[in-house]
């Protein structure tokens, strides 16, 4: 048995699939969940109650927890600390290894134009200090606990089935429907992003990979060093639209945010758009003989997802 936490979200469902390969029992749980293969255990479950996260985790070998809270910094406070801490308790009763899927706000400021699991650990904003809090939960469990557990680690996402990537929702979302796509602050930075079905394919790898564990690991990655404007032209190309584009400047974003609390919640991250942000997998993809989606290919998948939903 294989559990996912927080099932049906952008990547638990392509990781429900994966999982096949390893298991054929695997349950999904969280407020409202729906199969994603025709056999899948559905457990309803609020990730805050401690005890329906023991039922939740209980008989599993594996705990995979891919919750995706509201992107809101007081949600994060309260909630990330809190579910984290039953996950664990959970696995250490039910002796259930552990694979977190986690994000980039921990690195230094200064790590983020060439990010590797040895990069330096400084959070620069508030929500990264949350994430650093719940990992350092996991590691201080592993070392005086026992916890079996690592650490898959993700760039920013996207995906054919990405509801929340940024390029679907700033490029090829607005592309698709005849609008002008959008980028955050600086379109003439390099920026990496995680091709979804790959993070699938190799969180359910590393979950399966006993000697994986212990470790932080970069999920596969394009080693592209492609910058907003060029990923915009290939996804206009692809399309048959000329090159254009609205810049989201930190400004505007802060003008926008006093009516939206999602993009006022963006304006402390915009350091990873004002720099060069490259996320380095060289790790993983030597270890397991991984070769990345291209971002031609893995653009050209969404948009033809698009068109399908248009």
């Amino acid at each position: 048995m294989q559990t996912i936490l927080g099932a049906g979200g952008d990547v638990a469902n392509l990781l429900a699939k994966e999982l096949k390969t390893f298991t054929d029992q695997i349950r999904l749980a969280s407020r409202n969940p729906k199969r994603v293969n025709e056999d899948d255990e559905l457990m309803s479950v609020d990730l805050s109650n401690r005890e329906g996260v023991f039922k939740a985790v209980e008989g599993a070998q594996v705990v995979y927890l891919t919750v995706g809270l509201k992107y809101d910094l007081r949600v994060w406070q309260s909630q990330w600390p809190l579910i984290v801490g039953h996950v664990i308790e959970g696995c250490l009763k039910y002796n259930c290894k552990l694979v977190f899927f986690d994000n980039v706000y921990m690195y230094d400021k200064n790590a983020i134009p060439h990010m590797t699991e040895e990069s330096p650990i400084a959070p620069p904003s508030k929500k990264g200090k949350v994430r650093l809090q719940v990992v350092e939960m996991i590691q201080e469990a592993m070392r005086s606990k026992n916890l079996k557990a690592l650490i898959a680690r993700s760039a920013d996402f996207y995906g054919p089935s990405a509801k929340n990537g940024i390029i679907n929702m700033l490029v090829v979302d607005k592309l698709v429907t005849g609008s002008k796509p959008n980028w955050q602050a600086s379109v003439d930075k390099v920026h990496s992003f995680t091709y979804l079905p790959d993070a699938a394919i190799a969180t359910a790898l590393l979950g399966n990979t006993d000697s994986a564990y212990g470790q932080v690991w970069h999920l596969p990655t394009s080693a592209e060093r492609l910058t907003g404007r060029q990923l915009i032209s290939i996804a206009s190309r692809l399309v048959g639209r000329k090159d254009a584009f609205m810049l989201l400047s930190p400004w505007m974003l802060s003008l926008l945010g006093l009516f939206s609390r999602t993009l006022k919640e963006l304006i402390e991250m915009q350091y990873q758009n004002t720099q060069d942000y490259f996320f380095d997998s060289d790790k993983f993809c030597k270890k397991f003989s991984f070769a990345p989606t291209t971002y031609e290919k893995g653009i050209r998948e969404c948009i033809e997802a698009a068109k399908r939903k248009a």
